[in-house]
């Protein structure tokens, strides 16, 4: 699977491959932890089912302020500006990024180009924009990448959030993203009614997000997997 479709650049913690999921849209590999950053089901038709149309669409709020966990690669920002732009919805979406993407290897990335000439557009203008501060990229869509630790980092100035696209790292791979002082940090955040989206579906998960106050479900998943989850502030 990773071998003669993947393109592999030498990064600071070792080795990233692009690869081609099965929708042909690209994922990032790290070999060190056997860990991808989108599904390799399709990461546009994982992203686009996840985060968009359980999270964001799902979402009554007609100016949505979205929170990201892992901005990583900028497909879920990206996929939400689009839709943003579609609904007529003015959005500000905030994502959270410990470990920023190298230039060199955003601009192998191929989401703009299986998308629409505007989404290539968006997709540069995401990552363009400066960090630590919001910056308009379209009409409809506001952006604030944040670089640094969940751990660590105040969520005070981005309080009042409607959807929480909660992407980490599995939660054998980063377990420390995954914890009860993690989920009570987001739950803090979300207005009564806001909701939480993630594509893991693991019974740990749903029952520490239900003890931090969220109403949990189990929806059917993207391709690749059966279950996902969706929590909403009571």
């Amino acid at each position: 699977m990773h071998g003669k479709n993947s393109l592999t650049f030498y990064v600071n913690k070792g080795t990233m491959q692009i690869i081609t999921t099965s929708d042909g849209s690209h994922t990032l590999y790290l070999p060190e932890i056997n860990e991808q950053y989108h599904s390799i089901n399709g990461a546009i038709t994982e992203s686009e089912y996840v985060y968009i149309n359980m999270g964001f669409n799902y979402s009554p709020g007609k100016n949505p302020r979205v929170f990201e966990v892992g901005f990583g690669t900028g497909l879920n920002c990206l996929l939400t500006a689009l839709q943003a732009e579609k609904s007529k919805r003015p959005t500000n979406y905030i994502s959270i990024e410990k470990n920023p993407l190298e230039k060199k290897i955003i601009e192998k990335l191929n989401y703009g180009n299986l998308i629409s000439l505007e989404a290539q557009s968006v997709f540069h203008k995401i990552h363009d924009c400066k960090w630590n501060e919001f910056v308009p990229v379209t009409e409809y869509f506001n952006l604030h990448k944040t670089e640094g630790d969940l751990i660590d980092i105040d969520l005070h100035p981005f309080e009042n959030c409607d959807v929480i696209y909660f992407d980490a790292f599995a939660p054998d791979k980063q377990p420390e993203l995954w914890t009860p002082d993690i989920f009570r940090k987001i739950y803090r955040i979300i207005l009564p009614g806001g909701l939480l989206v993630t594509y893991s579906a693991k019974g740990e998960v749903r029952r520490q997000l239900a003890t931090c106050g969220f109403e949990m479900e189990r929806l059917p998943g993207p391709p690749g997997k059966n279950e996902m989850l969706r929590g909403i502030k009571k």
